[in-house]
């Protein structure tokens, strides 16, 4: 049973998880429920915290429990009519706006990069190695996440030894699983060259100065200018990138890590990218995904590519 539990834990990613045992402890402690439950005291829990819980989070809620009853063997009670139509009332009494992280603008983008590389050639000739790497690293994951498009939980997984450069072209990156990938197959993410403002070159100065040989590519450093040995934590992303843009003059607590995806694909959008080549690159799988990134308010500048030749079309940043 050991080696079943083992398996049956890989199958589940470690955030849902723990959201769901959240979700389980606050319908037996807080509020006082009995599992297995009942669809009458489902429906009595989602009344009580109508007016205090967002509809998402009362969803997410619905789910774990879901999924305790049908993993114990019981029938599952949040599938009944009476469930469904308490959380239809719910949404009409108490509509909500969903909370979106704001698009960071290429612009916004530009200014940061240009302080860290300041403070990074400042810091170099005062010999604060600590900083230095501080701007490189964060020069890297602001570049990387916009022009790629990744996730925060993405971005902390990425390892050195999953990542190929290809000079004058671009670099591939391979995640061996993520959040679209419910298969766990494995995906290979191309990212080209630029002129300027590059993933490629801020990725390579980075690990360069870092000097990374294997292992997650971004990382703790303290005081000291030492690195830990783990990947940041996709939690501790706002508060790194915050202090950045914060420091480089932009409005405090404006953008999360999320504003780096929602950035990149207003940005494409606003440059001619059709929303399924963008679907594509990003690796959104439904179309209602990709409408809540993007802002079709926004207007970015275009960006050339870099190249000693013609890029191949699977690598193209350009209009598809």
């Amino acid at each position: 049973m050991e080696d079943v539990e083992r398996y049956l834990r890989a199958g589940t990613r470690e955030n849902t998880r723990r959201s769901y045992q959240s979700a389980i402890e606050h319908f037996e402690v807080t509020w006082g429920g009995f599992l297995p439950a009942t669809s009458d005291s489902i429906a009595r829990y989602l009344a009580h915290y109508a007016g205090s819980l967002a509809l998402s989070t009362l969803k997410q809620r619905l789910a774990a429990l879901a999924q305790w009853h049908i993993s114990q063997g019981f029938p599952d009670p949040t599938k009944a009519p009476l469930v469904r139509q308490v959380l239809k009332g719910i949404r009409a009494v108490h509509p909500g706006q969903t909370k979106q992280a704001q698009p960071l603008p290429l612009q916004h983008l530009e200014q940061v990069v240009q302080w860290l590389e300041q403070l990074a050639e400042s810091s170099k000739m005062a010999g604060d190695q600590s900083t230095v790497l501080r701007c490189r690293r964060d020069i890297a994951l602001l570049l990387m996440g916009f022009w790629r498009g990744f996730r925060g939980d993405e971005l902390c997984r990425v390892q050195v030894e999953h990542v190929r450069i290809t000079e004058g072209v671009g670099m591939q990156i391979y995640l061996p699983h993520s959040k679209s990938d419910r298969q766990n197959q494995g995906q290979l993410y191309q990212t080209p060259a630029l002129k300027r403002l590059c993933p490629v070159q801020a990725y390579q100065q980075w690990i360069s100065e870092a000097g990374l040989r294997e292992g997650p590519v971004f990382r703790r450093i303290n005081r000291w200018g030492q690195l830990g040995e783990e990947g940041l934590h996709p939690g501790s992303l706002i508060a790194v990138l915050s202090q950045s843009l914060q420091k480089a003059g932009l409005p405090e607590g404006l953008y999360t890590s999320h504003s780096l995806r929602r950035g990149f694909a207003t940005w494409a959008v606003a440059n001619g990218w059709d929303i399924k080549a963008l679907m594509s690159y990003v690796g959104w799988k439904d179309l209602k995904s990709a409408m809540r990134y993007i802002d079709p308010t926004l207007s970015f500048g275009g960006l050339a590519l870099r190249a000693t030749e013609p890029l191949p079309a699977s690598l193209a940043l350009d209009k598809p």
